[in-house]
């Protein structure tokens, strides 16, 4: 098949996918389409938003027509390294077998992922960036394709382990979850208090999954594309020549090299689900502020103004 046509069939398919996940996801447009642009990718995703939005529903969903197993990890104080990657034990013969944990799984949903100390966020860190797991000295690959997908609740900060810069850079996207309009509201309602309960079709396999990667991966980008995209990176940088008045007086630190990489990337995985053979200025201003918002620090200056990293972001398009 030529790579005319895959991107012809990746756009219908995906239009058949969002379909299947608006048969449960009610509204939250922007947030699924972030989801599976970070799974055409292959990149992973840190979802915020309080509870009761449905965003462990939502990973499910995702998965399911995805065709791809799903692991849940409810993040807690006392979680382990080991409850998340597997352990050995000594078996009837005296010896030492690996038992996997949770981790060896398509999508992972990695559930209030703040709730957990640093040395278990390392752990999921480690597998997150190299694709492996190292457990007693013997390396483990993860079957691919592999996803995170973790949920980190705005409100409660109480007694959370806040993800340092290092591993929030990991995260592809950062999507927040927005309340439902008050039509969608009522639908959500009445589809979850009756007895129906709708059922979704797979509608990618494994292999489509990871050709898509491939394929999206293939797609030309003119070089003023890839210059706005680095240049809007620049910008984000208070010390950079620049950066705006705006930046220099409201931003601590500003994004790194792979805030433009995953920029290009998004690009050209938006501009393939919308059936565009190239990637524009349009297709990255579509996905910056996903990707930049959790890599750019504000100062105690824009907290005290209120102003948002949203509207720090947008300052600079």
């Amino acid at each position: 098949m030529s790579d005319v046509a895959a991107i012809k069939q990746l756009v219908e398919k995906t239009k058949l996918l969002k379909k299947e996940i608006s048969k449960i996801i009610v509204g939250q447009h922007d947030a699924v389409n972030f989801v599976l642009l970070s799974v055409f990718c292959g990149g992973h995703s840190l979802l915020i938003g309080v509870p009761g939005l449905a965003k462990t529903l939502l990973v499910q969903t995702v998965s399911d027509t995805l065709g791809l197993n799903f692991k849940r990890i409810q993040f807690t104080p006392d979680l382990m390294p080991s409850d998340i990657l597997g352990s050995e034990i000594l078996d009837e013969n005296r010896k030492f077998t690996f038992i996997k944990g949770p981790i060896f799984s398509n999508i992972i949903l990695a559930d209030e992922i703040n709730r957990t100390p640093p040395k278990t966020q390392a752990a999921l860190l480690e597998a997150m960036q190299e694709r492996s797991v190292t457990v007693a000295g013997h390396h483990y690959k993860l079957e691919l394709p592999f996803y995170v997908l973790a949920t980190q609740n705005p409100i409660e900060q109480e007694g959370t382990y806040p993800l340092p810069e290092a591993q929030l850079d990991r995260f592809m996207f950062s999507i927040n979850l927005e309340y439902p309009t008050f039509e969608e509201e009522v639908e959500v309602v009445k589809n979850t208090t009756s007895v129906e309960t709708q059922q979704v079709n797979s509608i990618f396999s494994i292999d489509e999954i990871l050709a898509a990667q491939q394929l999206i991966r293939k797609i030309p980008v003119a070089d003023n594309v890839v210059e706005y995209a680095v240049s809007l990176v620049s910008k984000t940088r208070p010390n950079n020549k620049k950066a705006t008045e705006f930046i220099k007086n409201y931003v601590n630190w500003g994004a790194g090299p792979r805030a433009s990489q995953n920029l290009i990337l998004a690009a050209k995985a938006h501009a393939a689900i919308n059936g565009k053979f190239s990637p524009d200025i349009e297709d990255v201003k579509a996905v910056a502020i996903p990707i930049l918002s959790h890599r750019v620090v504000k100062n105690y200056k824009a907290e005290a103004e209120g102003i948002s990293i949203s509207q720090i972001i947008t300052s600079i398009l």
